[in-house]
């Protein structure tokens, strides 16, 4: 048995392509299942750079999941597109995501901007309206990502966890689910308080330690190096049901100066340890 949930966690731990920012997207697949990896968080930006057809053919000679597709979003005309625009390119990411047969595909709202937070949040409402049923149609979660105030200027104006979700399951539909990033929350000990009731609407949870709060730049460090108790949150977190993937993200200056191979098997030699030994 302990085998058995040794090989389980292991095939849930996944690693988004921006941890490896310098790397390829044909790199990243190659160097992932060197290190024992088989799921990858895809950055559409590199895969684009490389080809989809052949990306997506790749992962499967690999024998690779997507976790997660990154992202889509932008609503609030934030990043200096018009919603007509933003909702055309997130079309094309949930496509894309049903195409790879992503787990999930990652939405930013768009920062508030020029906009009273109620507008904002109408014209999220309205992007989400429009994507629902195309999301449906091709069995596409969408996992809104909500962020830490201090990290979340040009991304997003949703930076209340708890109201995030509340907000979602306004909607009460199995497409529109919850991103988790511990970095983000984990400083703040509340989340063990919530995590039981945030469980059922999370469709990913991002993984990064770090050695200080959350600031703009987001200075994440290797897991197991911060002050994150990310070994007690994995253990709530499998204590209450979650199943989905554990997805490391990683960036900052400190992860910029180090060697992606040695990271990726230190990262991943932490992990395994956490899921299969208890904290308590």
């Amino acid at each position: 048995m302990a085998n058995q949930q040794g090989a389980a966690a292991r095939d849930r731990f996944s690693v988004s392509e921006l941890t490896t920012f310098r790397w390829s997207f044909d790199e990243d697949v190659y160097q992932y299942r060197q290190a024992g990896i088989s799921t990858i968080g895809v950055w559409r930006q590199k895969l684009t750079d490389f080809g989809e057809d052949k990306g997506r053919e790749l992962l499967a000679d690999s024998d690779m999941s997507v976790s997660s597709l990154l992202w889509a979003g932008g609503f609030t005309g934030s990043d200096g597109r018009n919603q007509r625009e933003s909702l055309q390119d997130a079309r094309e990411a949930i496509e894309l995501a049903a195409f790879l047969e992503a787990s999930c595909l990652v939405i930013y709202s768009g920062a508030r901007g020029g906009h009273t937070l109620n507008h904002a949040n109408r014209l999220f409402r309205q992007a989400i309206d429009k994507l629902l049923p195309v999301a449906e149609q091709h069995s596409v979660t969408l996992a809104v990502k909500p962020m830490h105030p201090s990290c979340a200027s040009g991304w997003t104006f949703l930076t209340d966890l708890e109201g995030t979700a509340q907000w979602l399951r306004s909607y009460s539909h199995d497409c529109l689910k919850l991103v988790l990033d511990v970095y983000q929350w984990g400083f703040d000990r509340h989340l063990n308080d919530v995590l039981g009731s945030l469980v059922p609407d999370v469709a990913l949870v991002q993984l990064g330690d770090g050695r200080l709060p959350p600031d703009k730049e987001q200075s994440r460090c290797p897991l197991g190096a911060g002050e994150i108790p990310l070994a007690e949150y994995l253990e709530q977190l499998t204590a209450l049901g979650y199943e989905g993937y554990y997805e490391l993200e990683l960036m900052g200056e400190e992860i910029e100066s180090l060697d992606y191979e040695p990271l990726l098997r230190q990262c991943t030699e932490v992990y395994q340890q956490w899921m299969a030994t208890p904290t308590s």
